[in-house]
Order: structure tokens, then C-alpha cells, then sequence
């Protein structure tokens, strides 16, 4: 396992003190984010989309249990002032630090509490494992557990952390993670790779339908190996699908991980639309915490999907349980239902992870996406999140 600080030059830190975090990264290189498509927008978005348009960066600073989303100018000028602490310390320009926020929405950042904290985590930025593990936690909210991931690909190391429990649905981002590399890319070709790995990482996850304000996922590169940029791609996409199937295992009040896989669409583009509208659904969602089988909801929200759909498709159930099949049960063959929900509630029942896949039989694409049952804890924790 690989940390963020094995990544050679960066330095981190973080503080958590109770529904508050602060964090902060030193790093220098290219950078490349994918933001949030939500229209209303974090204070931290608008200013970090603006820093990073020329590619450079030097430090991330990021604050957790305040979204500083929907507070106006002042909150314009609160991320502002968190770049500026940090750039002043670095002797840098405010432009290239990068800021993000999570947290409730529509309440003013505490700058008091982020400036009496800026110093202690600035003071004692390293580069260890612990350091590593200490901002990974900071930036957490209602996540049960920091979220890390890395791999090496020939003398070239890529490691990220995330953090998202809820408010996740595949729109962009879906959460705020960090990935850096020593790999050297131009800012342009960052971009680029990063857009392909949120498409099949990010964008495939969903835990309970909501698109967050402050969405962000940043990608910087300190340009020390040098590297084929398809074996980058590959590792990268790993990495990014790693942290994405952690969150789905994090979410709010999740008792399994779900997981759609869609065979023989008609295209690949239809084929992870139609994955994503299944593993969306609610009551898809309800089914699955309560080991149920009812494939008929499968078969409806696959059918509101906009694709082609085929009435002779084929659904098969298999669980899983710490990562090992436990059982495959055929649901549906050929458009018709084979009366196997005794033996699927069973191995639902078993299971820790519940897969459905679904043949088409239209053409050669084939698509995935994973998500996570709605649970009683889901409703008790949103219901308490600002108290």
C-alpha cells in the first residue's frame, strides 16, 4: 500500500475536531479537476476552478463540516482568504492554491476556528503514513472510515485518498478526492485521462441519487517518472475505481454494496446508462436491504433507463460475501422468469454484495455501475446531520 505521502515533495496534515476538519497538502506540479455539475456551486468550486486554468498548483487546503455553498460574496471571499493563508506561508501566489469545503450548506465558514487551526496543521505537515492517514480523516463527514488508495505502475506511483458517504449519485465528481502521481504529464493530458477514469469510476457510483454542490475530484502531478500514457490511464482508472467502491461501501446506513453489470447493449454509452438507472432506484435500493429478489423493479428501472431494452433479456442474482462468490441464481432467461426468489432471498440473506447482471442481447456493449442498499441508518443520519 502506497500513501499520498510517498509521492516524493508532498507534505500533509489534518486536524478533526468533532463535525470540523481542516487539511492541508504542499505539493507542486500539473493539475487537472472534474467538478460537480450541480448549478449551485461551492464558494471552494468557483474559486479552485478559476486557480487551476493554468495548470500549476502548489498546496490544497481543504476544510470538512462546512460546505460554504450558498453564501454569497462573503463566502467568495472566505475561500479566497483560506488560499491566501496558505500561499503566504509557501510564498506563493493565492492562484495556485487549491481549496474545496464539505459540509452542511448555506452557513458561513467559522474563519475564526480555520485560522486558529491553520498553524497547528501547518506547523507539523509531514511526510509519513501518519500524516497521510491524518488528512485522509480530516476531510471526512458522516464516512465511517478514511478512504486510501494507490498502485505502481513500473517506476511510476499513483496514490489518492477520498472522502463520501452520501449526497453520491453519478453526476461528475460525486465527492471531494485527491490523487497525485510522479508521472509527467502536461496539465492538458491530466485532464484529459482524468475525465476517462471519473467516467468509469466516479461517475458509476450512486448512493442515494443527490449531486452534491462541492463535487471535486483534483489530479496533480509532480513530473518525475516518465511513463507510457495508456499504462498511466490503466493505473489510474484503478485507482480512482478503488476509492469510488469504497464510498459505495461507506455509505450512509449501507448493509451490502450493489452492483449492476449490463451485457450486450446495444453500445457501451447505453450499456453504463442503463447500470446506472438500475443500481439509482430506490425501491431497487429498499429491495436489496431487504433480500428481496424482485427483479420486476430491476426490469422497470431499466426500462425508464432511455436505451434500448430487449423483453428477451436474461437477469441473473449472485452474491457475494468478503469477496468470494457465494452463489449464481438465474432469475430471467429469454423475457421469462424462472421462479428462483426462494433460492435468491437465500443467498441475498448471505451475501455482503449483490451483483445483477443483465444480458441484453442487442449488440456488444457492455457497462457497470455500483451503489449501495437504503437502509433505516440512511434516513437516521440524514434526518440528524445538522444537530
Amino acid at each position: 500500500m502506497l500513501y499520498i505521502t510517498d509521492i516524493n515533495g508532498l507534505r500533509c496534515n489534518g486536524i478533526k475536531e468533532g463535525k470540523n476538519g481542516l487539511g492541508i497538502v504542499i505539493c507542486s506540479g500539473n493539475v487537472a479537476g472534474v467538478f460537480t455539475q450541480n448549478m449551485f456551486k461551492s464558494a471552494s468550486i468557483i474559486i479552485t476552478e478559476e486557480h487551476i486554468k493554468k495548470g500549476l498548483i502548489e498546496g490544497i487546503i481543504v476544510n470538512s463540516g462546512n460546505a460554504n455553498t450558498f453564501t454569497g460574496k462573503r463566502g467568495i471571499r472566505n475561500a479566497k482568504r483560506m488560499c491566501e493563508l496558505l500561499a503566504s506561508e509557501l510564498k506563493t501566489d493565492a492562484e495556485k492554491i487549491a481549496v474545496a469545503s464539505t459540509g452542511v450548506i448555506g452557513v458561513q465558514l467559522d474563519m475564526d476556528w480555520i485560522k486558529s487551526k491553520f498553524f497547528k496543521v501547518y506547523k507539523d505537515l509531514g511526510s509519513s503514513k501518519e500524516h497521510a492517514i491524518s488528512f485522509a480523516k480530516s476531510i471526512m463527514t458522516t464516512d465511517s472510515f478514511p478512504k486510501i488508495a494507490s498502485c505502481e505502475v513500473d517506476e511510476c506511483k499513483i496514490a489518492g485518498v477520498c472522502k463520501g458517504a452520501g449526497m453520491i449519485h453519478p453526476n461528475m465528481a460525486t465527492m471531494l478526492s485527491f490523487v497525485f502521481t510522479n508521472a509527467d504529464f502536461s496539465s492538458e493530458e491530466l485532464r484529459e485521462m482524468l475525465r476517462t477514469a471519473v467516467k468509469y469510476s466516479f461517475n458509476t457510483i450512486s448512493v442515494d441519487g443527490d449531486t452534491s454542490t462541492n463535487d471535486m475530484v483534483l489530479l496533480v502531478a509532480t513530473g518525475e517518472s516518465h511513463i507510457n500514457k495508456d499504462k498511466f490511464l490503466e493505473g489510474l482508472k484503478s485507482v480512482c475505481l478503488n476509492l469510488a467502491k469504497q464510498i459505495v461501501r461507506d455509505g450512509e446506513g449501507t448493509t451490502k454494496v450493489l452492483k449492476v453489470e449490463i451485457l450486450n447493449a446495444r453500445d457501451e454509452d447505453q450499456a453504463f446508462k442503463g447500470a446506472r438507472a438500475v443500481v439509482s432506484s430506490n425501491l431497487v435500493k429498499t429491495a436489496v436491504f431487504g433480500c428481496d429478489p424482485n427483479w420486476g423493479r430491476i426490469i422497470a428501472s431499466l426500462g425508464y433507463a432511455g436505451i434500448d431494452v430487449n423483453e428477451e433479456l436474461d437477469l441473473t442474482l449472485r452474491g457475494y460475501r468478503n469477496g468470494e462468490l457465494i452463489a449464481e441464481v438465474r432469475l430471467v432467461e429469454n423475457g421469462l422468469g424462472l421462479g428462483n426468489e426462494s433460492v435468491a432471498k437465500s443467498v441475498m440473506e448471505s451475501a455482503d454484495e449483490v451483483h445483477f447482471v443483465i444480458d441484453l442481447k442487442l449488440g456488444n456493449g457492455k457497462g457497470y455501475a455500483y451503489g449501495c442498499d437504503l437502509s433505516y441508518e440512511y434516513v437516521r443520519i440524514n434526518s440528524e446531520y445538522t444537530s
